[in-house]
């Protein structure tokens, strides 16, 4: 049996509402990239509403806690992996992305906040991890 742990208390309240900043900017970001400039870059936009989303998802996740501790793990780990991926992508590939993403240059638009807020949050959930409690 599992004993489920808070991840939305101390320190995790902070990195919620991060969450949640983060979620509303790449929201707002990519719904006037796809609004107003989709047919300029395809792909960065496309990939700025992913980020969204899974911002999104993190936030919920990270402040629900309990069962939701694996899906708010599963979107940090994807959110690295994204950043990653996309920051590297945008160095070398530069003709895929005409315009930036929030994970673009590893979140150098956004202070590269987006490339640490994963890494701060795959440790608090590392410590905020269900506990295995041995049954009477």
């Amino acid at each position: 049996m599992e004993q489920a742990r808070r991840t939305a208390t101390g320190p995790g309240r902070v990195l919620v509402a991060v969450y949640a900043i983060f979620a509303l900017a790449a929201t707002s970001r990519a719904g006037v990239q796809i609004g107003t400039k989709f047919h300029e870059a395809p792909l960065a936009y496309t990939l700025s509403a992913f980020a969204a989303v899974v911002y999104l998802l993190a936030t919920f996740a990270l402040a629900r806690g309990g069962r939701w501790w694996r899906v708010a793990l599963v979107a940090c780990s994807v959110e690295l992996l994204g950043v990653l991926t996309v920051g590297t992508l945008s160095i070398f590939d530069k003709a895929a992305f005409p315009d930036a993403t929030v994970w673009s240059v590893y979140g150098e638009g956004y202070l590269f906040i987006p490339l640490v807020l994963p890494v701060i949050g795959l440790y608090w959930l590392r410590r905020t991890a269900p506990r295995r409690v041995a049954p009477d």
